[in-house]
């Protein structure tokens, strides 16, 4: 969130209601500056100071707000909110002076399209209003940075010329309540001075998402109303409380507002999720990543996904015609995948496990790679990618791939491509990825991986994706001698597997 300036002063939404007191008109060459558009003029540079220090004391139909710096924060909160815990929205009400036009009512559309970038364009702020003192006019609210010193410049006044429309700039009291603030404006005002203010989130469904800091703690609850008020859709706000568990990958969290329902819908890349989102494990942030791999795949490839979760690449890719096996050791993702499926009509289409990861890799894995990699024919050989995104630990899995097939590969066989995820701080995290991705492997990867920064996590922690080949002599085990059968080239598996004899 940028810090705000003078530059970003009708950032803050407006509301349209205009007080019929301090009314007056003033011909644009002579207009008088009120102090606090003479303020605004010093900031951007447009007058001397000592201008503005002698006009100062002639104005006084606005509120003093100025701060002990003396430089004052137009069209923000009052100073008195600062270090609020309970929200009062009262608090939040103040008056500023805007400039308006005086038009016909029959010509408000032309002067409209003609000063469309001087006419005010703020959300939930009535651009054209009512004129009190005359039926068949309207007031169209011009732009403050457009119109300094409530005068006119030479296009616009050509404009007013050729539509005959008198140069006269009026002055009008705008109210401004807590509804026209938007709610980073609104925190910066309440939370200490000097320290960041939070206004990011992340939105699931109905839920927003907030990882808060110690000193944003103590307003935590105003925080969590403030989102539900300034976003239509938010009914819920939660606070993380602990680190994401390993296992299951769900964390423990804190309801700060609204409703405590933290089953939600969701919808990435054009397919439908719902979810319990105290349950398991959802990050909107993944949308991209989930899609790039996702167009990796083509129709009859074969995709095993590791650590499935509730299917945000398991569905797309059965949608794709891809043949899927998915898997998660949360019982609770197994149940919204399940569910996910049959929401998204793939049921018949994934097959899914409730296993531990390596109990996955070992089982199901290896007997689908044995018969995928065994066809004797080309044609009928189908890509076959592995998804392993667990990033707080997937690299320790991979060194299941070492001899997890015996015998030798039928002809040129497609060797399975994994996609293995994990966090970094190192100076050079695709390096390090690729070192520990060796390491488990027990085999060089130069030459034969691409690595792909996902996301920034923290500072100075990347998520990054590594992908390759499973090389042929770490995947395949040469049996002895004594175990050769020369009659026959076929590939030699382990021992049978049956889902039933797999203990999670």
């Amino acid at each position: 969130m940028n810090d705000f300036s003078s530059r970003t002063l009708w950032r803050f939404g407006c509301s349209a209601r205009l007080l019929k007191t301090n009314h007056s008109r003033t011909a644009a060459p002579n207009t008088s500056l009120p102090a606090v558009w003479m303020l605004l003029a010093q900031r951007s540079g447009r007058i001397p100071g000592l201008f503005v220090a002698a006009q100062k004391a002639n104005f006084c139909t606005m509120r003093e707000t100025v701060e002990e710096n003396g430089s004052p924060e137009l069209y923000s909160p009052y100073p008195e909110v600062r270090g609020m815990t309970l929200l009062n929205r009262e608090a939040f009400k103040r008056t500023v002076v805007v400039p308006v036009l005086k038009v016909k009512k029959e010509i408000v559309h032309a002067l409209m399209k003609a000063l469309k970038h001087t006419v005010l364009q703020r959300p939930g702020l009535k651009r054209v209003i009512e004129d009190p003192e005359d039926e068949g006019s309207k007031l169209v609210i011009l732009d403050p940075h457009q119109v300094p010193e409530f005068s006119l410049g030479q296009a616009e006044q050509e404009v007013l010329k050729q539509l005959n429309i008198p140069p006269e700039v009026s002055r009008y009291n705008l109210e401004l309540t807590y509804e026209n603030f938007k709610s980073e404006e609104i925190l910066r005002a309440v939370l200490p001075e000097g320290q960041d203010v939070t206004s990011g989130f992340s939105r699931i469904g109905h839920i927003a998402h907030f990882n808060l800091r110690d000193h944003q703690l103590p307003y935590k609850h105003l925080i969590g109303q403030v989102i539900i008020d300034k976003n239509p859709g938010i009914t819920c706000v939660v606070n993380k409380t602990s680190i994401i568990d390993s296992t299951y990958r769900n964390f423990e969290m804190e309801v700060l507002a609204g409703e405590s329902n933290l089953v939600t819908k969701v919808k990435e890349n054009n397919i439908s999720y719902e979810l319990d989102f105290a349950k398991v494990y959802w990050n909107p942030r993944l949308s991209t990543e989930h899609g790039r791999i996702v167009e990796l795949l083509k129709p009859g490839d074969v995709l095993f996904d590791v650590f499935a979760g509730i299917g945000p690449f398991a569905i797309p890719a059965a949608k794709k015609k891809c043949v899927v096996f998915a898997n998660d050791l949360n019982p609770e993702s197994y149940k919204w995948l399940l569910h996910n499926c049959k929401l998204n009509k793939v049921d018949n289409k994934i097959k899914a496990f409730n296993l531990d990861g390596r109990d996955f890799l070992l089982g199901p894995v290896r007997e689908e790679l044995s018969k995928a990699l065994a066809l004797e024919k080309e044609a009928q050989k189908p890509a076959v990618h592995i998804v392993m995104n667990l990033p707080a630990s997937a690299l320790e899995f991979l060194d299941v791939f070492r001899h997890l097939l015996v015998g030798e590969p039928c002809g040129a066989a497609v060797l399975p491509t994994v996609h293995c995820y994990g966090f970094s701080k190192h100076e050079n995290p695709a390096k390090e990825i690729q070192e520990r991705a060796e390491a488990s492997l027990g085999a060089s990867l130069d030459g034969r991986c691409a690595t792909y920064l996902v996301r920034n996590v923290a500072p100075n922690k990347e998520m990054l994706c590594i992908s390759f080949q499973v090389p042929a002599d770490v995947l395949y085990k040469r049996p002895c001698p004594a175990e050769e059968k020369p009659a026959s080239k076929r590939l030699c598996t382990g021992k049978d597997f049956t889902e039933e004899n797999i203990v999670s």
